[in-house]
């Protein structure tokens, strides 16, 4: 290691305690300066750091000075730690913690590459800085909330990574993983919903999840959005609302999609895509500007955070459609295509859009073919989201979405045979 590179490393560690030293200090900014009272500020952190990382540098290979060391920091710590306690009656540990997990990023800003600890740094600040608002989701978390968070993070981050990425069945058709993925999805949508109204009100919130769910699954947008009409039936305007703005989102997204595969494809999308998206933007608009300010909805009228079985369901009901779709492909082959477009418009856009542009890109289609069986998609699968709002969320939410979707529909197939 070059003297400029060992220096490069110690400004980082230093840098590294006096950014955890800052935070710690604003933090304690209450307490008088001058007095000694506080265990740690920036000059402390800043010292805690290059102690880690020049007794890194003197280890060397061995590592059972730099663990001597951080016993007796962690002692000393410990000390000042009682002698604060007796003092204030202040029983946090955070700080302590604090001064030990920054001697050792010192330390591996010495022995690794700079960039991994000073990121852990910038992480560590975040954290210790949310402190306030950590506190008040902490007192007000439900048991059931915490519950399904950590249900979440189960079917996430646990269970999603081990299936397979690959096609299972006849043809090849059904993908665990991606089978999975839309439980996650729809699961999660239930999830951003519940604290986004819990949170911001039931008109913001659900306006919100609109258009946020509306990027990634408009159709689990309404799935939920319909389950929840039944519960709350004095939230239909908004729920409404939340539907056709999600809905809306969907063209914009299948609109950037093509553009990326295939240009041509998306420049002759544009214009029944972006008609049939302002007209539900703007009818969603509408509709929620007339509902007024809702009620402020209340856990306890939010039954639960987490919908598993109605992901479940749904997500069974998408491999029966895969199945379906891919042997109308098998059996028909070209002259099915139409067929295939609007069979897949039930359950699911996305597929069939990077497959159509895709054939579209590579000459296998015409751009104008695949245009329009790329609308027929979206309509059809437009107009089955109403259906669902309307079957499970009842004739109170399934009409105020009737003429919206229809007057879409007949604005896009108007665009179309226009152009």
């Amino acid at each position: 290691m070059s003297e400029l590179e060992l220096l490069t490393r110690l400004g980082t560690a230093l840098a590294i305690g006096m950014l955890v030293g800052l935070e710690r200090g604003w933090q304690e900014r209450a307490v008088e300066s001058g007095t000694g009272s506080k265990i740690a500020g920036i000059r402390t952190f800043g010292i805690v750091a290059l102690l880690g990382a020049v007794t890194a540098m003197l280890s060397g290979e061995r590592l059972l000075l730099l663990g001597f060391v951080f016993i007796g920091l962690a002692l000393l710590l410990a000390v000042a730690h009682v002698l604060t306690v007796q003092a204030d009656q202040d029983f946090g540990i955070t700080t302590v913690l604090a001064a030990l997990a920054t001697y050792v990023l010192g330390a591996a800003a010495l022995r690794g590459p700079p960039v991994v600890p000073a990121a852990a740094a910038v992480v560590m600040v975040t954290v210790l800085s949310l402190k306030p608002l950590l506190h008040r989701i902490e007192q007000h978390l439900e048991q059931r909330e915490l519950r399904a968070t950590l249900q979440l993070l189960l079917i996430s981050v646990v269970a999603l990574p081990v299936l397979p990425d690959q096609g299972f069945g006849p043809w090849q058709a059904l993908n665990p993983y991606e089978l999975w993925w839309m439980v996650v999805l729809i699961a999660g949508i239930s999830y951003v919903g519940y604290f986004g109204i819990k949170l911001a009100g039931a008109a913001r919130g659900l306006l919100a999840t609109g258009l946020l769910g509306g990027l990634a699954s408009s159709t689990a947008v309404t799935l939920n959005f319909a389950r929840l009409a039944r519960q709350r039936p004095d939230l239909v305007p908004q729920l409404a609302a939340g539907i056709l703005v999600a809905s809306a989102t969907m063209f914009p997204r299948m609109l950037l999609v093509a553009g990326v595969i295939h240009p041509a494809t998306a420049w002759l999308l544009a214009p029944p895509l972006t008609v049939m998206a302002g007209v539900l933007y703007a009818w969603g608009l509408i509709t929620l500007r007339r509902a007024g300010t809702a009620e402020e909805t209340t856990p306890q009228q939010l039954r639960n955070p987490f919908e598993l079985r109605t992901a479940l369901a749904f997500t069974l009901l998408l491999a029966a459609i895969l199945l379906a779709s891919k042997a109308l492909q098998e059996w028909l082959g070209t002259p099915g295509l139409f067929l295939l477009a609007g069979f897949s418009g039930v359950t699911d856009v996305d597929a069939i859009n990077i497959s159509l542009a895709r054939m579209g890109a590579n000459a296998e289609l015409l751009a104008a073919t695949a245009a329009q069986a790329i609308t027929l998609t979206a309509a059809v699968n437009t107009l089955v989201k109403g259906v669902i709002a309307a079957v499970i969320g009842g004739q109170a939410l399934g009409r105020p979405l009737g003429v919206p979707v229809l007057l879409a529909l007949a604005a896009g197939a108007s665009a179309s045979v226009l152009l």
